[in-house]
């Protein structure tokens, strides 16, 4: 007997979905759950949000009409599955790759993907803003934003929320709830309850009741709103979202298709207002291997599917991250003024291992940049030393909370910068671009980067001592360089920098981890005769204007180097540099930066050669200046 075609094949467009019976879906489940297990196992990448929102997916596609009504992630982790779906199957196993397809939702990809997200919390604003757009066009359309329950405890989400109910928009919110469990599942009733109060009959009634309660005295119309608020509370839970504005649905299963399909139809068909639907999910569902992790594989590299074992290669040296967070905990031993302070990314930040040697200092603040921000100047304040870890793409979400709360009033607020620079397979949306330009512009703001991962002991001894105001130190995703690391840190003098090899023709003038090109080149430069000084600036501000001036008197070249955005490093020492009359002398320089592009994902290494920031790009600067690049022998 021929075996039976898998339902997942027979899908060439989402109308084969929507017209495919109810009592099929969950066999399309399990197929599309076990083809992202295998792309993911290719590919690499985050696994466990995925899994959860399998069944989700499909019943969503199933119900709405695609793409024209809008269906939005937030974050995007969980997407995979949607891609699958929805036209890239035959791509899914280059994700995160060079020229591949994105590890979140992205709009030049795809009409399915209407708005793009790699960070969290945007989901309700950005379907709000679709769902008005189709009211003031006069266009029918459902607008449903997915949001996880880690990314519902950001302030944007209720900041949106606020606005849907004051306007009654026509949107539909899922809370997908994997680890909170705001009000868990009480089994076949409140699914039954669920079902009945998302559908007409129920709403019909109970806005009747509504206006003939209206009409009753004050006083006895209050008794009944808050009874029905509190019975309706007590079974089902949701007041504090119909506080808002929201229509509350829920909790029901969200891997049971028989519960989720009439709730989606109910809620698709309904003209009212805004409406929140609570599903309930296990992260990493369906995957023993995720199931029985810790973090659910929420990320993963390339892994045995069979085993679970991930292809981790055995790292030469420590991470940045790892050292930060040691070293953290070097200096806390003897200070007790020294907080932790995480945005929901304690592991990621280095900040896990300072919580595990002083729980009662640590703080996650979740999802909530801004507020971590502001908490860190309260306790900079009363005379603690916070460090406020976020990464940099990260910190873009708090940047007036850390002009006008941190920087206005000068207050010492440690900023440990994880992620600085190209990070790989994530892409543009969490690349480190940017910290360097936003914060050397603030008045005040001491802005260092390591030059390797001794450097960065030393910087964060150099924070802890530092209480004359905001500082910050930015280094890389990854493994160190493996230089040989200090017992323990030393303070460093502020806004001094280091000559690390000396030379008369050419000066490379080196800000953060790009240093070590910088000797390559150096080494190099050497065959064709040219003699290199190679300097670690180690603080973009305040500048090392001494240093800066050697160089730059002694030195037919000055090129700077910086794994960050133009109008950072290389644009305060072009400033200092004209304003000194140093560039009257002829002198030629050159700064190189990341390109003015967003770099789409591909790994470090290739993101760093692009953009010309290795050995062979310092070397192309050099010769380019010297006006001799016939002389240089092409990229290999």
């Amino acid at each position: 007997m021929r075996p039976e075609t898998p339902l997942l094949d027979t899908i060439r467009k989402l109308e084969d979905l929507r017209q495919m019976d109810d009592s099929k879906l969950p066999q399309l489940a399990d197929e599309l759950r076990a083809e992202m297990i295998d792309a993911v196992s290719v590919t690499g990448g985050h696994l466990g949000a995925g899994l959860g929102v399998v069944e989700l997916t499909v019943a969503l596609h199933h119900v709405f009409d695609t793409p024209h009504d809008r269906i939005i992630w937030d974050v995007g982790h969980q997407c995979y599955p949607h891609k699958i779906l929805t036209g890239r199957r035959d791509r899914i196993r280059t994700l995160r790759q060079e020229d591949g397809l994105s590890g979140f939702t992205k709009r030049a990809e795809s009409e399915y993907d209407p708005f793009g997200a790699a960070h969290s919390s945007t989901s309700i604003s950005a379907g709000l803003g679709m769902a008005e757009a189709s009211r003031l066009s006069g266009e029918k359309r459902n607008v449903v934003s997915i949001i996880g329950d880690g990314s519902i405890t950001a302030g944007m989400a209720y900041e949106a929320m606020n606005n849907a109910g004051g306007l009654n928009a026509r949107q539909i919110v899922i809370l997908n709830d994997n680890d909170m469990s705001i009000a868990p599942p009480t089994g076949a009733m409140s699914h039954y309850l669920a079902r009945l109060v998302s559908g007409q009959t129920y709403r019909s009634i109970r806005e009747t009741a509504k206006q003939l309660s209206q009409k009753l005295p004050k006083f006895i119309y209050d008794k009944a709103r808050k009874t029905e608020e509190f019975a309706r509370g007590y079974w089902m839970g949701g007041t504090m979202f119909e506080e808002l504005g929201f229509y509350y649905v829920g909790p029901i299963d969200g891997h049971n298709l028989e519960h989720l399909l009439p709730i989606l139809r109910n809620v698709r068909d309904s003209q009212a207002g805004p409406v929140l639907v609570h599903v309930v999910t296990e992260k990493g569902k369906g995957y023993s291997h995720a199931e029985g992790a810790t973090d659910k594989l929420h990320a993963v590299s390339k892994f045995n599917v069979v085993t679970g074992e991930q292809s981790k290669s055995v790292p030469n040296a420590p991470s940045y991250t790892k050292v930060f967070g040691q070293s953290l905990v070097q200096e806390a031993h003897d200070d007790d003024k020294i907080v932790g302070i995480s945005a929901a990314m304690p592991s990621g930040t280095g900040m896990d291992i300072f919580g595990e040697a002083f729980p009662e200092r640590i703080y996650d603040v979740g999802i909530a940049e801004q507020h971590g921000v502001t908490f860190a100047a309260g306790l900079a304040s009363e005379g603690y030393k916070p460090f406020c870890a976020i990464y940099s793409t990260f910190l873009q979400r708090a940047y007036d909370q850390v002009v006008h709360d941190v920087s206005i009033q000068q207050l010492p607020v440690r900023f440990p910068i994880d992620r600085a620079g190209f990070v790989g397979a994530d892409g543009a949306t969490h690349a480190g671009s940017f910290d360097i330009a936003y914060l050397t512009c603030l008045p005040g703001f001491t802005v260092m980067a390591a030059a390797d991962e001794a450097e960065l002991k030393h910087m964060v001894a150099t924070a802890v001592a530092y209480d004359e105001g905001p500082i910050a130190f930015r280094y890389p995703r990854g493994e160190g360089v493996g230089v040989e690391l200090p017992e323990r840190g030393k303070a460093l003098e502020i806004g001094k920098g280091r000559i690390v090899q000396e030379g008369s023709q050419i000066a490379l003038l080196s800000f953060g981890t790009r240093l070590q090109d910088c000797l390559l080149a150096a080494e190099e430069l050497a065959d064709y005769g040219l003699s290199a000084t190679v300097a670690d600036a180690r603080f973009a501000k305040p500048l090392d204007t001494e240093l800066i001036t050697q160089l730059a008197q002694e030195h037919e070249v000055l090129i700077t180097i910086e794994e960050g955005a133009a109008g950072g490093f290389g644009a305060h020492v072009l400033h200092y540099l004209a304003g000194q009359g140093l560039l009257d002398n002829g002198l030629k320089i050159r700064t190189l930066t990341m390109p003015d592009v967003y770099v789409d994902q591909m790994s470090p290494a290739a993101m760093i050669s692009r953009a010309g920031l290795d050995k062979t790009g310092i070397l192309q600067s050099v010769f380019s200046a010297l006006g001799r690049v016939e002389e240089l022998p092409a990229r290999a």
